[in-house]
């Protein structure tokens, strides 16, 4: 009951209640990616969601207009705190993770959830194996149990089991724990960065 209505339900009154959030930050935010480089506000990545149902997510901007995509060898992205490629608000945003707010509007439309597992690159889709595939039965969340307990400290293959794992056991209770877990990722900068110190060349394709 609670995976198949409660959940959605909760969603929407998130939605509804975090929306004026969302709208109180938009000015500030928009005026100082504005003035830095003068570029887009939002930046929309399209990424796999619940049944393999492709959607446009929704952050604001951190890195340069037309950034070049760079991955880490098992297909992750490429995340270090001397990325060339994030912009220095684009800093300020990743390091409180005020760029997954907008994601809020995803969560009214009913492409994520404000619990799940992080949605997928749609390229990776094909590279799932059997076990990770259970992580495509729910939708994809704003934070999820990957990121409130590991973050960025475990492998994509962990992360893909993990998330997997949390699409068999979803329960209201799993949900308030990773709710609260996430808060304290958020506030300690827990696993904040993959590539921690590691620099690339940004023209790397």
């Amino acid at each position: 009951m609670y995976r198949l209505r409660i959940k959605r339900c909760l969603d929407l009154v998130c939605s509804f209640l975090l929306m004026p959030f969302f709208l109180l930050l938009l000015i500030p935010i928009s005026i100082a990616i504005k003035i830095e480089d003068r570029g887009p506000i939002f930046y929309g990545g399209t990424r796999v969601g619940k049944d393999g149902k492709e959607f446009i997510m929704y952050k604001f901007r951190s890195m340069t207009v037309n950034a070049p995509d760079i991955r880490n060898e098992d297909g992750s992205t490429y995340n270090s705190s001397i990325d060339t490629r994030v912009t220095r608000v684009g800093r300020i945003l990743r390091e409180t993770s005020i760029d997954e707010v907008p994601q809020i509007i995803n969560m009214l439309k009913g492409d994520m959830s404000l619990i799940g597992p992080r949605p997928g690159l749609p390229d990776l889709l094909s590279s799932y194996s059997q076990d990770e595939i259970s992580k495509l039965r729910v939708r994809p969340g704003i934070t999820g149990y990957t990121q409130a307990y590991y973050r960025n400290d475990i492998t994509n293959r962990e992360k893909r089991l993990k998330d997997a794992w949390y699409a068999n056991n979803v329960s209201l209770w799993l949900d308030v724990k990773i709710l609260f877990m996430t808060i304290l990722t958020v506030l300690k900068r827990k696993g904040l960065y993959t590539n921690d110190g590691i620099s690339k060349d940004i023209n790397q394709k």
